[in-house]
């Protein structure tokens, strides 16, 4: 997307792609070094979130954490954290969605309070923080960031319960909305997630006998941790040196993010027992029953579009090449507000391959059409790189509601299948055809999960928690400082 910059008036362009809020990861191990571990696992969980990272460490006495903005390579260019005889560290990688991209709002957040030290990482949106922390001011609270997060270490610093596996779940039981949490405190580390199992959360086993918590599975595979087990939804692990406790603080209800398979999850990650690979190569596969289209090559808006375009090729036998050249190195562009210049960052991470589409009938797949600019401008590209025609086919059906779960899509009058037809949308993209996947279609993809215990909100509107609409949607995102300014 492309949008003013608050500090220079220009203007950043992204991906017209839905992004999710980040990942989370944590470490439990008295031989290895839980920081260096942590920072890897970052490295891995890297696609979760770009803004900002940080990692906590502790030795059982201090607590420590160094945060900043960028990527992980660029947190820690120098060194990663290190504290002797550390052997607990949470790390955070981070896509805004409540609370603008600042240091303030880095995680993991770390507090002092009357039961000791406690570190907090999170990965979702709450859609009840805005009441929560409006009772919470109203006593006395202080609070030190605009993100929704805080709320948690507030809850939990204001209990009365006398443990803090008590005072967590307590706090958790206030909470609506959409949470993976690791927590740290002097000797434990600590992961829960929502009733709902919106985002992922799994528990690994190093080979000397700690424990991983980390968002995907390709966390615990960089760091050489086996595979345990997903944590369920409305449960939370303690982890010290007795092991591995389980404690349920609520009912379980799942319903988790379908766009995990569809864009969000790396493909080499199993998510709730089903491989994010598998369901997007079946996805590609079901697309070219639906859509029935012919044509001379399949090509892949890269990378997300990869898995889907080989099972959209497997299954129509036609030949799937690479047609687009990603820019790998580009990062974030910054740029002036001129159309002209907007195309030009379009280009600078996408280049088509003029040898494979001229003069080809070019079948495009990709997962995902949020406003519709960048897919009109790939179209564009496709066709004076010489492509005779050009069909684009999305491996998800039309995004036609917000997500207030941890996905930054837009306000509803931004996404174009909201107010537009797939005929307009086609016409608005400028490609031959266009054909979405029926949601149908995509509850067969995920073979080894129950399709009713997905959330498809953002495609159909049935939103499993309540959203609290106290304030206009277009602010949601910036609700805790658009509220200071009005005050």
């Amino acid at each position: 997307m492309c949008f003013m910059n608050k500090a220079n008036d220009y203007i950043e362009y992204e991906e017209d792609k839905p992004h999710e809020e980040c990942g989370v990861f944590g470490v439990y191990s008295h031989e290895l070094d839980v920081s260096e571990l942590t920072y890897f696992g970052l490295y891995a969980l890297q696609h979760r979130g770009q803004e900002s990272a940080g990692i906590a460490i502790t030795d059982g006495a201090w607590m420590d954490v160094n945060r900043g903005m960028g990527l992980v390579k660029e947190v820690f260019r120098h060194q990663v954290p290190h504290m002797e005889n550390q052997y607990i560290a949470i790390g955070h990688v981070r896509y805004s969605t409540t609370g603008s991209s600042m240091l303030a709002n880095t995680q993991p957040l770390m507090v002092n309070y009357s039961g000791g030290k406690i570190a907090l990482a999170h990965n979702g949106n709450l859609t009840n923080a805005g009441e929560i922390r409006k009772d919470l001011e109203e006593k006395g609270t202080i609070f030190q960031t605009t993100i929704d997060s805080e709320v948690f270490v507030n809850l939990i610093a204001r209990s009365r319960k006398v443990t803090v596996e008590e005072k967590i779940m307590e706090s958790l039981r206030k909470i609506q909305g959409a949470y993976c949490l690791t927590v740290m405190t002097e000797d434990k580390l600590i992961g829960a997630r929502d009733p709902q199992g919106f985002r992922p959360l799994c528990l690994g086993r190093l080979e000397d006998g700690g424990y991983v918590l980390s968002s995907e599975s390709c966390g615990l595979d960089v760091v050489g941790a086996e595979f345990v087990r997903d944590i369920q939804p409305g449960e939370m692990v303690v982890i010290d040196d007795t092991g591995v406790q389980s404690y349920r603080f609520d009912e379980a209800k799942p319903s988790m993010c379908v766009f995990e398979y569809i864009y969000f999850a790396r493909p080499d990650s199993i998510v709730d027992g089903q491989s994010v690979h598998a369901s997007r190569f079946e996805m590609g596969r079901v697309l070219a029953r639906e859509s029935g289209l012919t044509g001379d090559v399949v090509i892949s808006v890269p990378d997300s579009g990869n898995t889907a375009a080989t099972g959209f090729a497997y299954e129509s036998g036609i030949p799937y090449v690479e047609g687009l050249i990603k820019n790998r190195y580009i990062g974030r562009t910054f740029i002036q507000p001129s159309q002209k210049q907007r195309d030009t960052a379009v280009k600078l991470k996408l280049n088509p391959i003029r040898s494979v589409v001229n003069g080809k009938k070019v079948i495009i797949i990709d997962d995902s059409i949020v406003r519709g600019t960048t897919s009109g401008k790939i179209v564009k590209m496709l066709r004076n790189a010489g492509a005779k025609e050009v069909h684009m086919v999305i491996s998800s059906p039309p995004i036609e509601y917000p997500c207030y779960y941890g996905i930054d899509t837009s306000v509803r009058k931004e996404l174009i299948a909201a107010t537009k037809t797939v005929d307009e949308i086609c016409e608005f993209i400028g490609a031959d055809s266009l054909h979405f996947l029926s949601l149908e279609g995509l509850k067969q993809c995920m073979t080894t999960l129950d399709p009713n215990h997905m959330c498809y909100a953002c495609f159909n509107g049935g939103y499993p928690v309540e959203k609290k609409m106290d304030h206009p949607a277009e602010v949601d995102k910036y609700i805790f400082e658009t509220r200071k300014k009005k005050q």
